[in-house]
């Protein structure tokens, strides 16, 4: 998501951005940029007060315990906001809790005592795998993919998989970027150029176009999102090349991928959800 604030970096050869992975200290300066000009994190909380909220409340009703997987649970503040709508509809509940992609802000959490967190150091397919081997997870009430399915080398086949983990009433919770906003049409023009993802680049409308392909049913959620993107456009920073610059600020103008709201140019950077049953 930052990479929009990338544009002021110094380009490699035939008009290719260095990725950002590639220098965590302008990672993270770009991803600071990111939070603190978009609507995002917020976005994400107001799901998850209502539509996440609600989903846990009618999992949790008969049960004191709950079997849940998180996928990609990078700093974990999205961890901790849905274990507290957790906490306040079922404050008796116990959670079982396994996680791929440790997170060190949950694990440094106090006040968690009703959660039993296992730490899978590991990418989606080696837990797959481990599944297969050792075949004793437990069938999970919950589990969420949040914003990670850019980072897996078969986005089909991992849904799949951990659609086929659900119990019986159990809801896998999938987010990305929405197939209908300025994003979409940035990258799938410029993505070749820009060259920043460490996997691959896919929205919404793709996962949404497997799971149809399939007869899989969804239901699906928009979070509205948006990213003050005016600083793009401040003169005078060491730039790309100047015909590539062009060319993706033309873009980001474009009123396909942004408005300009009192003097700010603010993209849609919006995210949808998708919310899976288990596998007939």
């Amino acid at each position: 998501f930052p990479d929009f604030f990338n544009l002021t970096q110094p380009a490699a050869k035939q008009w290719l951005m260095k990725s950002l992975i590639d220098n965590d200290e302008r990672y993270v300066k770009a991803f600071k940029l990111f939070l603190d000009r978009s609507t995002q994190h917020q976005s994400m909380t107001n799901f998850i007060h209502g539509t996440v909220s609600d989903i846990l409340e009618s999992l949790g009703d008969g049960k004191d315990k709950l079997n849940v997987i998180g996928v990609g649970s990078a700093g974990g503040e999205i961890d901790l906001e849905m274990f507290s709508q957790l906490r306040q509809k079922h404050p008796s509940i116990t959670v079982d809790n396994q996680v791929i992609e440790p997170s060190v802000l949950v694990s440094k959490t106090a006040d968690l005592d009703y959660i039993k967190f296992t730490w899978n150091h590991m990418t989606d397919l080696e837990f797959k795998q481990r599944v297969k081997e050792e075949k004793t997870i437990k069938k999970a009430d919950f589990i969420h993919i949040l914003q990670v399915l850019y980072y897996v080398k078969d986005p089909d086949a991992t849904i799949s998989f951990f659609q086929s983990l659900l119990s019986q009433t159990g809801k896998l919770l999938i987010t990305l970027v929405s197939g209908k906003t300025g994003r979409e049409i940035l990258w799938r023009k410029y993505k070749r150029q820009l060259a920043t993802y460490p996997g691959q680049y896919i929205s919404m409308d793709d996962i949404k176009g497997m799971l149809d392909s399939k007869g899989i049913s969804y239901r699906s959620y928009q979070m509205p999102s948006y990213l003050d993107i005016s600083e793009c456009f401040v003169e005078g920073n060491e730039t790309a090349p100047v015909e590539m610059k062009e060319g993706v600020l033309e873009m980001l103008r474009h009123p396909d991928c942004s408005a300009e709201t009192d003097g700010k140019i603010i993209f849609n950077n919006s995210i949808e959800a998708l919310v899976l049953d288990p596998l007939p």
